[in-house]
């Protein structure tokens, strides 16, 4: 099978949960060829991999069609004529675009009205009855297994840093006038945002309050906030209680994916919520603690043996929801920045 193509998620950090099953198809078919079409902001997620030869980026929009986008994409792909393709996302549209580029075999979870356009189909699995998300998309491996090998362990993801990319942040380092060369100087990640909304958001004056211990049991870190561009503000906002302001850093919004993964992989520890550079931190190996809310770890927990999840498991959580349906964010607020501290001391002891 010398050409397998890859449908990659939206999501960062469900490109990470995939690598896995990269590797699977890599040990199945080693003389396989692996692409993947990407949109553009999962992309550098699959550079990081090194079981994929090619990236291809695409400029997909959230909840568009963008039907002639997708017919020059599949004429594109066409001409490569892969064998395989891998749809990921459980989306009709997903699926489009391995159907029109006459893909042979099409595989995936059975979705949103993509019969025929899969042809070789798991079924979506309930709800209530979950696997991880790792065990979930590696399931899929299996469906071209010819030699009828089970493969049922949970693999941990893991990334590379290019060096490109390390070159890039080391330049930006040396502008904020932070050098990883000087003895103890230790850079602290924190990753205060999350996507999916307030519910998986430790308070902004927890963020704020731990970094002002860290700062003050070591006067020589430094910290960095990372972010996408809409982390910005919530990250202005930590900065500005923390009262050493020459050891605290605001790059929400002003790194690429690439740069935070390469800052990621040099920093001491990180401090996350359940998103996605939390899984990109679990895929380097790199020690953080892991804070959840509304989500549950069982099913998207970040898979490093140098993790730690703190969560509360409340009677009401996880409640998955984008709001707090009882007003009070327990979950999150009952989370003190003093336990967080006492996580991570245990992590580097």
């Amino acid at each position: 099978m010398p050409g397998i193509l890859i449908i990659a998620p939206n999501w960062i950090g469900d490109a990470v949960m995939t690598q896995p099953l990269l590797a699977s198809i890599k040990t199945l078919y080693p003389d396989s060829t692996i692409d993947v079409l990407a949109s553009t902001w999962v992309a550098p997620i699959y550079r990081a991999c090194s079981e994929v030869n090619e990236v291809i980026d695409a400029k997909f929009e959230h909840k568009q069609l963008q039907w002639g986008l997708r017919k020059q994409l599949a004429k594109h792909i066409a001409a490569k004529q892969y064998q395989a393709c891998f749809v990921l996302p459980n989306s009709f549209k997903s699926a489009l675009i391995p159907w029109l580029a006459n893909i042979p075999l099409r595989i995936g979870y059975r979705g949103e009205m993509r019969f025929g356009l899969i042809n070789v189909s798991l079924d979506n699995p309930s709800k209530l009855d979950r696997p991880p998300m790792v065990e979930h998309y590696l399931a899929l491996s299996n469906l071209l297994n010819d030699a009828e090998q089970s493969i049922h362990q949970a693999i941990t993801p893991h990334l590379n840093v290019s060096q490109s990319a390390r070159q890039s942040v080391g330049t930006k380092l040396k502008t904020t006038n932070i050098n990883l060369s000087e003895p103890n100087v230790a850079i602290y990640i924190m990753c205060p945002g999350a996507e999916y909304g307030v519910t998986k958001r430790w308070p902004k004056e927890h963020f704020a309050a731990l970094a002002k211990e860290l700062i003050s049991s070591d006067p020589s870190c430094q910290i960095i906030l990372l972010g996408g561009q809409g982390d910005q503000s919530l990250g202005q906002e930590i900065t500005s209680q923390t009262e050493h302001a020459s050891n605290i850093h605001n790059w929400c919004g002003s790194t690429s994916l690439d740069e935070a993964i390469a800052l990621i992989g040099m920093s001491k520890a990180v401090i996350s919520n359940d998103s996605g550079l939390m899984h990109v931190a679990a895929a380097l190996k790199v020690p953080q603690v892991a804070i959840f809310g509304s989500s549950d770890p069982s099913h998207t927990p970040p898979l490093s043996d140098k993790a730690k999840v703190i969560w509360l498991n409340l009677p009401c959580s996880p409640c998955h929801k984008r709001e707090c349906p009882l007003g009070h964010l327990k979950c999150l607020k009952d989370i003190l920045p003093q336990q967080v501290l006492a996580t991570l001391h245990r992590l580097q002891s």
